[in-house]
Protein backbone atom coordinates (compact mmCIF):
# COMPACT_ATOMS: atom_id res chain seq x y z
CA UNK A 1 0.00 0.00 0.00
CA UNK A 2 2.90 2.30 0.63
CA UNK A 3 4.58 1.56 -2.02
CA UNK A 4 0.99 2.54 -4.14
CA UNK A 5 0.98 5.95 -2.51
CA UNK A 6 4.17 6.61 -3.26
CA UNK A 7 3.97 5.78 -6.99
CA UNK A 8 1.06 8.00 -7.40
CA UNK A 9 2.63 11.13 -6.39
CA UNK A 10 2.17 14.13 -4.59
CA UNK A 11 -1.38 14.50 -5.76
CA UNK A 12 -2.76 11.65 -3.28
CA UNK A 13 -1.91 13.15 -0.41
CA UNK A 14 -4.80 15.23 0.18
CA UNK A 15 -6.83 12.36 -0.56
CA UNK A 16 -5.37 10.57 1.99
CA UNK A 17 -5.78 13.32 4.64
CA UNK A 18 -9.91 13.50 3.14
CA UNK A 19 -9.95 9.47 3.95
CA UNK A 20 -8.87 10.00 7.60
CA UNK A 21 -11.39 13.22 8.40
CA UNK A 22 -13.90 11.38 6.35
CA UNK A 23 -13.51 8.22 8.87
CA UNK A 24 -13.04 10.44 12.01
CA UNK A 25 -16.76 11.95 10.73
CA UNK A 26 -18.15 8.96 10.63
CA UNK A 27 -17.13 7.55 14.01
CA UNK A 28 -18.44 10.66 15.65
CA UNK A 29 -21.58 10.69 13.84
CA UNK A 30 -22.60 7.07 14.64
CA UNK A 31 -21.84 8.28 18.36
CA UNK A 32 -23.75 11.68 18.35
CA UNK A 33 -26.98 10.10 16.46
CA UNK A 34 -27.17 7.34 18.47
CA UNK A 35 -31.28 6.81 19.20
CA UNK A 36 -30.16 6.98 23.07
CA UNK A 37 -28.70 10.01 22.73
CA UNK A 38 -31.18 11.33 20.39
CA UNK A 39 -34.84 10.28 21.05
CA UNK A 40 -35.34 7.25 23.20
CA UNK A 41 -38.54 5.99 22.38
CA UNK A 42 -40.35 6.11 25.40
CA UNK A 43 -39.33 9.35 26.36
CA UNK A 44 -41.81 11.33 25.72
CA UNK A 45 -44.49 8.64 27.87
CA UNK A 46 -42.19 9.46 30.51
CA UNK A 47 -42.46 13.38 30.41
CA UNK A 48 -46.17 12.98 30.04
CA UNK A 49 -46.56 10.52 32.87
CA UNK A 50 -44.32 12.69 35.25
CA UNK A 51 -46.31 15.67 34.18
CA UNK A 52 -49.48 14.45 34.29
CA UNK A 53 -50.40 16.06 37.77
CA UNK A 54 -48.88 19.85 37.27
CA UNK A 55 -45.64 21.28 35.54
CA UNK A 56 -42.27 20.15 36.87
CA UNK A 57 -39.81 22.33 38.51
CA UNK A 58 -37.26 24.12 37.12
CA UNK A 59 -34.62 21.38 38.10
CA UNK A 60 -36.71 18.67 36.55
CA UNK A 61 -36.33 20.68 33.47
CA UNK A 62 -32.41 20.86 33.24
CA UNK A 63 -32.28 17.37 33.95
CA UNK A 64 -34.53 16.49 30.98
CA UNK A 65 -32.69 19.01 28.49
CA UNK A 66 -29.35 16.88 29.54
CA UNK A 67 -31.15 13.77 29.01
CA UNK A 68 -30.98 13.77 25.24
CA UNK A 69 -31.66 15.80 21.70
CA UNK A 70 -35.34 15.62 22.19
CA UNK A 71 -35.50 15.66 25.85
CA UNK A 72 -33.67 19.34 25.01
CA UNK A 73 -36.85 20.09 22.84
CA UNK A 74 -38.86 18.75 25.19
CA UNK A 75 -37.86 21.10 28.42
CA UNK A 76 -37.66 24.18 25.62
CA UNK A 77 -41.53 24.10 25.33
CA UNK A 78 -41.75 22.90 29.77
CA UNK A 79 -39.74 26.38 29.79
CA UNK A 80 -42.32 27.96 27.71
CA UNK A 81 -44.93 27.00 29.61
CA UNK A 82 -43.72 27.33 33.18
CA UNK A 83 -42.67 30.78 32.08
CA UNK A 84 -46.10 31.78 30.53
CA UNK A 85 -48.94 30.72 32.36
CA UNK A 86 -51.28 31.47 30.25
CA UNK A 87 -49.43 30.38 27.13
CA UNK A 88 -51.43 30.42 24.12
CA UNK A 89 -51.50 27.76 21.56
CA UNK A 90 -49.42 29.50 18.90
CA UNK A 91 -46.94 30.74 21.37
CA UNK A 92 -46.40 27.27 22.75
CA UNK A 93 -46.15 26.14 18.90
CA UNK A 94 -43.64 28.67 18.15
CA UNK A 95 -41.74 27.46 20.99
CA UNK A 96 -41.73 23.73 19.75
CA UNK A 97 -40.50 25.01 16.41
CA UNK A 98 -37.37 26.98 17.40
CA UNK A 99 -36.47 24.22 19.77
CA UNK A 100 -36.76 21.64 16.63
CA UNK A 101 -34.47 23.77 14.25
CA UNK A 102 -31.68 23.85 17.08
CA UNK A 103 -32.14 20.37 17.26
CA UNK A 104 -32.11 19.54 13.59
CA UNK A 105 -28.76 21.63 13.20
CA UNK A 106 -27.43 20.21 16.04
CA UNK A 107 -27.76 16.86 14.17
CA UNK A 108 -26.31 17.50 11.06
CA UNK A 109 -23.38 18.77 12.45
CA UNK A 110 -20.07 17.98 10.78
CA UNK A 111 -22.84 16.39 8.35
CA UNK A 112 -21.97 18.91 5.37
CA UNK A 113 -18.03 18.24 5.76
CA UNK A 114 -19.38 14.63 5.06
CA UNK A 115 -20.96 15.72 1.83
CA UNK A 116 -18.17 17.70 0.71
CA UNK A 117 -15.74 15.05 1.08
CA UNK A 118 -18.12 12.31 -1.16
CA UNK A 119 -18.44 15.04 -3.93
CA UNK A 120 -14.73 16.46 -4.05
CA UNK A 121 -12.82 13.19 -3.61
CA UNK A 122 -13.50 11.78 -7.13
CA UNK A 123 -12.69 15.42 -8.62
CA UNK A 124 -9.58 15.80 -6.59
CA UNK A 125 -8.49 12.06 -7.53
CA UNK A 126 -8.93 13.37 -11.61
CA UNK A 127 -7.12 16.27 -10.61
CA UNK A 128 -3.91 13.69 -9.50
CA UNK A 129 -4.73 11.27 -12.76
CA UNK A 130 -4.39 14.46 -14.95
CA UNK A 131 -1.17 15.57 -13.17
CA UNK A 132 0.19 12.25 -13.87
CA UNK A 133 -0.80 11.51 -17.29
CA UNK A 134 0.98 15.05 -18.04
CA UNK A 135 4.03 14.18 -16.72
CA UNK A 136 3.97 10.90 -18.26
CA UNK A 137 3.66 12.18 -21.53
CA UNK A 138 5.86 14.99 -21.34
CA UNK A 139 8.30 12.67 -20.38
CA UNK A 140 7.90 10.57 -23.00
CA UNK A 141 7.93 13.64 -25.34
CA UNK A 142 11.31 13.92 -24.26
CA UNK A 143 12.35 10.70 -24.63
CA UNK A 144 10.85 10.39 -28.20
CA UNK A 145 13.51 13.01 -29.33
CA UNK A 146 16.45 10.42 -27.88
CA UNK A 147 16.25 6.89 -27.84
CA UNK A 148 12.29 6.38 -28.07
CA UNK A 149 9.47 5.92 -25.61
CA UNK A 150 9.54 2.56 -23.96
CA UNK A 151 5.81 1.07 -24.06
CA UNK A 152 5.96 -0.65 -21.00
CA UNK A 153 7.42 2.43 -18.82
CA UNK A 154 4.66 4.18 -20.51
CA UNK A 155 1.45 1.84 -19.51
CA UNK A 156 3.03 1.46 -15.89
CA UNK A 157 3.07 5.15 -16.10
CA UNK A 158 -0.27 5.20 -17.03
CA UNK A 159 -1.54 2.92 -14.40
CA UNK A 160 0.25 4.77 -11.91
CA UNK A 161 -1.69 7.76 -12.58
CA UNK A 162 -5.02 5.96 -12.62
CA UNK A 163 -4.18 5.30 -8.79
CA UNK A 164 -4.97 8.80 -8.24
CA UNK A 165 -8.60 8.19 -9.68
CA UNK A 166 -9.22 4.51 -8.10
CA UNK A 167 -8.18 5.86 -4.44
CA UNK A 168 -10.95 9.01 -4.86
CA UNK A 169 -13.42 7.06 -6.17
CA UNK A 170 -12.44 4.99 -2.48
CA UNK A 171 -13.16 7.84 -0.22
CA UNK A 172 -15.77 9.11 -2.21
CA UNK A 173 -18.44 5.62 -1.98
CA UNK A 174 -18.70 5.38 1.28
CA UNK A 175 -18.79 8.29 1.98
CA UNK A 176 -21.58 9.59 0.31
CA UNK A 177 -22.91 6.35 1.37
CA UNK A 178 -22.51 7.05 5.20
CA UNK A 179 -23.54 10.83 3.92
CA UNK A 180 -26.95 9.14 3.00
CA UNK A 181 -27.67 6.78 5.76
CA UNK A 182 -27.20 9.31 8.47
CA UNK A 183 -29.30 12.20 6.35
CA UNK A 184 -31.80 9.53 5.85
CA UNK A 185 -31.31 8.66 10.08
CA UNK A 186 -31.59 12.66 10.59
CA UNK A 187 -35.28 12.73 8.86
CA UNK A 188 -36.22 10.03 10.67
CA UNK A 189 -35.64 11.87 14.00
CA UNK A 190 -36.63 15.27 12.50
CA UNK A 191 -40.36 13.43 11.89
CA UNK A 192 -40.25 11.82 15.91
CA UNK A 193 -39.60 15.11 17.38
CA UNK A 194 -42.23 16.73 15.26
CA UNK A 195 -44.26 13.93 16.45
CA UNK A 196 -43.61 14.63 20.37
CA UNK A 197 -44.32 18.51 20.09
CA UNK A 198 -47.86 17.37 18.58
CA UNK A 199 -48.42 15.15 21.62
CA UNK A 200 -47.45 17.49 23.96
CA UNK A 201 -48.67 20.93 22.99
CA UNK A 202 -52.34 19.43 24.12
CA UNK A 203 -51.12 18.23 27.32
CA UNK A 204 -49.31 21.32 28.42
CA UNK A 205 -51.91 23.55 27.22
CA UNK A 206 -54.33 21.27 29.55
CA UNK A 207 -51.82 21.39 32.49
CA UNK A 208 -51.42 25.98 31.85
CA UNK A 209 -55.38 26.00 31.75
CA UNK A 210 -55.48 24.07 34.78
CA UNK A 211 -53.12 26.71 36.36
CA UNK A 212 -55.87 29.73 35.39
Amino acid sequence: MLSILQAAGWPIIPLVLCSIVALALVIERFLSLREARVAPSRLVDEVISVTRSGLPSADTVNKLAENSVLGLLLAQGLRAALAEPRISDANLRAAFESAGRDAVHQMERNLNALGTIASAAPLMGLLGTVIGMIEIFGASGAATGSAGANPMELAHGISVALYNTAFGLIVAIPSLMFYRHFRARIDAYTVAMEQAAERMVPHLLRLTSSRR
